[in-house]
């Protein structure tokens, strides 16, 4: 027998938009409802080191950061439940959604920020030490730090991927950018700034084989696609740019989104296309994909869905 409830603000996802949308929104008075999805605290759960969020100068682990960001949503009265929104009707005065498809919840507010998605190459290495925190990355810009000096490798050839292989090249003594075929998909401008970067070395046509290294990277095999030529780059760091996937599926239709699923907001704000729905953080964000921003966005969303309340008479 399904449940029925109502809430004020749901809020679906857990990551730093989640739980700082959370905080303004409790103390607002908005009653906020936060359900975490099936991974509480996003993408930042699996990620070890954070070094660049406000407010920690010795740097904190990523489960401990989102910890810490739950404790302080709840703190205002957050109620922060596990469970999947797994249907929504965004059109319907008031929202309805489903929890587990056991749960229906009617919502006045509804707040967005399930994040987004790294893809991965799928290799059993990869997997492990990326779960280990052993050196494979998705993210230049939040662990590039942690190589300077070194030499690295990076996967993908699109402008993300030419961008964090510019970003790296600053900061490591080399960098391998293992491209699948003989040119890249990136703008023009970026292939311009990779091939004149002198420490960028490109491998072209190449596949990643294997990631070597018991505890961390200290090596990977590429094979060349055309001559099944293998070789080994002795690289400590393994960056996926190969793409993210926003976790939008059960909105298509409903809200506007771009072909690779990020939620359109209006400029300068959060609302989405339907009135009292707000989107935040990376679900709406292919630009920048940083802790920080996702939590700034967070604000905004509650700030919006407050104004959108007292607008309506609610």
């Amino acid at each position: 027998m399904t449940k029925t409830e109502h809430i004020h603000c749901l809020i679906i996802g857990s990551g730093p938009a989640g739980y700082t949308a959370a905080i303004y929104a409790a103390r607002a008075d908005l009653k906020p409802v936060l359900y975490t999805g099936l991974t509480p605290g996003g993408q930042l759960t699996e990620t070890t080191e954070v070094d660049n969020f406000p407010g920690y100068p010795k740097g904190v682990t990523g489960p401990v950061l989102m910890e810490d960001l739950k404790e302080q949503a709840e703190r205002f009265g957050t109620q922060v439940r596990f469970g999947l929104v797994t249907k929504a009707d965004l059109n319907s005065t008031p929202k309805r959604l489903w929890v587990d498809e056991t749960i229906e919840i009617t919502a006045d507010t509804v707040i967005i920020s399930t994040g987004a998605s790294a893809k991965w190459l799928g290799l059993e290495n990869e997997t492990r030490l990326r779960m280990n925190a052993g050196g494979v990355s998705a993210c230049a810009v939040c662990d590039g730090f942690f190589y300077r000096g070194q030499d690295v490798a990076i996967v993908g050839a699109g402008d993300t991927a030419a961008e964090e292989a510019t970003y790296l090249a600053k900061l490591c003594k080399k960098v391998y950018m293992i491209v699948r075929k003989g040119e890249m998909r990136a703008s023009k401008a970026m292939q311009h700034r990779v091939l004149n970067t002198p420490n960028i070395e490109m491998v072209w046509n190449s596949e990643t084989h294997d990631i070597l290294g018991k505890d961390a990277v200290d090596g990977v095999i590429v094979k060349n696609n055309q001559t099944n030529e293998q070789r080994t780059l002795n690289v400590t760091g393994f960056f996926v740019a190969i793409g993210h996937k926003p976790n939008t599926d059960i909105f298509k239709g409903q809200l506007d989104m771009d072909d690779m699923g990020y939620l359109h907001v209006v400029p300068g704000t959060t609302k989405t296309n339907i009135p009292g729905v707000f989107a935040v953080g990376d679900c709406a964000d292919k630009n920048y994909r940083q802790a920080v921003t996702a939590a700034g966005s967070g604000c905004m969303g509650a700030l919006d869905a407050e104004r959108y309340l007292a607008s309506v008479g609610h």
